[in-house]
């Protein structure tokens, strides 16, 4: 896609982020697929390149792409926002190191600038390590 059209595209205000790339992690045997590097880096490279770097929204639009409004429109009544009552999805980052670093060579990267993510109230993610949590089984 040329850049600028993205950029367009991205800022119109009706306009949702989401991944088509499906599940991966960087160890086996997940590692053994091969990735497009949107599977890790989809929603890092929208703050840190669009609203960071380009400003082409506001950091809480661009999180409303990517929560409350995906929640909403595929009808996940108990996902996208933090209201009690619903499921604690929670990403917590740095705005400033927030950044994708898979590529087409080495896709299996994790984004930098995540230390933590709660899953369901559940601690997925804990000062940047998987804590072996919601693996399947």
């Amino acid at each position: 896609m040329e850049e600028n059209s993205t950029e367009k595209i991205l800022a119109y205000p009706r306009v949702m982020i989401s991944s088509d790339a499906g599940s991966h992690a960087p160890y086996p045997p997940m590692n053994e697929n091969i990735a497009h590097p949107r599977a890790y880096g989809t929603f890092p490279r929208a703050i840190a390149k669009y609203v960071r770097e380009r400003n082409i929204c506001s950091l809480e639009e661009m999180i409303k792409k990517m929560t409350s409004m995906p929640a909403d429109k595929l009808s996940f009544n108990d996902r996208g926002r933090l209201v009690e009552g619903k499921a604690a999805d929670v990403v917590i980052f740095n705005y400033d190191t927030i950044q994708d670093k898979a590529t087409f060579t080495e896709p299996h990267q994790y984004p930098v600038g995540i230390p933590y993510v709660i899953v369901n109230g559940e601690l997925v993610i804990n000062n940047g390590e998987h804590t072996g949590a919601m693996q399947e089984k």
